[in-house]
């Protein structure tokens, strides 16, 4: 799997406690990507961090939040990331969620078992 020079960066903002049904919704969403064969994603957990509500959600041991941020991360082609999007909304409650250009320099070592 190959993904173009020019690409983009879909970022996906979500809480640790949104569900898409019975799952962690970054779970559904990552899942999904894989599905329809995209290149990758990739989940980060933000220690600390506040949305439209103004909330604070931190993981701080005397601010002990369940709910902290979640990022998804999928780098592939336009047209890919296009077919995507209407899933993602099916999944999606609230969120935020972004796009932008990119420039891949490398993607993966050249080996096509790895």
């Amino acid at each position: 799997m190959q993904i173009p020079r020019d690409a983009v960066l879909l970022r996906i903002f979500v809480g640790e406690d949104d569900k898409a049904g019975h799952k962690p919704l970054y779970e559904a969403i990552v899942l999904k990507a894989r599905e329809m064969q995209l290149a990758g994603a990739t989940v980060l957990r933000g220690p600390m961090g506040f949305g439209r509500s103004s909330h604070l959600h931190t993981s701080k041991v005397l601010r002990l939040s369940e709910d902290l941020p979640i990022i998804i991360e999928i780098i592939e082609a336009q047209d890919k990331i296009d077919a995507f999007l209407p899933e993602l909304e099916k999944l999606m409650g609230s969120g935020l969620v972004t796009i932008e250009n990119v420039k891949v320099l490398r993607y993966g070592n050249g080996d096509a078992t790895a």
